[in-house]
């Protein structure tokens, strides 16, 4: 929380220390946020440029992470070939398969053959069914083993 120029961390530190360049292409540790307890302040009005610039990156950074994990959590609750849907904006609701995971994505095929990458966190489950918990998935054997 920033107030009156002081940033103030009242919650779990991040676990991130800051670098400051010191002479001489040396970097020395400002704040080990390992070793600091909640309740920290950080005056930013005392920091350098080049320290805010390094705060600033590494709150980025967290956030990133934060939100990464947040969709990793979400897409976990799906399984290939489970049935999804979901809404884009301004069409319809959208009905499919989930075939794949991506990075920060799942992708879905729907009954039309269209191909959507998707964040999970707007995934529902698809008409009352998945694939993989209960039914046998809507999958085509092409040859026989």
């Amino acid at each position: 929380m920033l107030r009156d120029g002081v940033l103030t961390c009242t919650g779990r530190p991040t676990g991130f220390p800051l670098w400051s360049s010191g002479g001489g292409g040396t970097r020395q540790r400002v704040v080990d946020l390992y070793a600091v307890g909640a309740g920290m302040t950080i005056d930013i009005d005392r920091l350098t440029e080049q320290e805010l610039i390094d705060l600033n990156n590494r709150i980025v950074e967290r956030l990133r992470f934060l939100s990464q994990a947040r969709a990793h959590g979400r897409m976990l609750q799906f399984r290939i070939g489970d049935r999804v849907s979901f809404q884009p904006d301004g069409h319809p609701v959208v009905v499919g398969m989930l075939t794949r995971y991506n990075r920060r994505t799942v992708t879905v095929i729907t009954d039309g053959g269209q191909r959507w990458n998707v964040a999970p966190t707007l995934l529902r489950r698809g008409d009352g069914s998945s694939g993989t918990h209960g039914t046998a998935p809507n999958v085509i054997q092409l040859r026989e083993t």
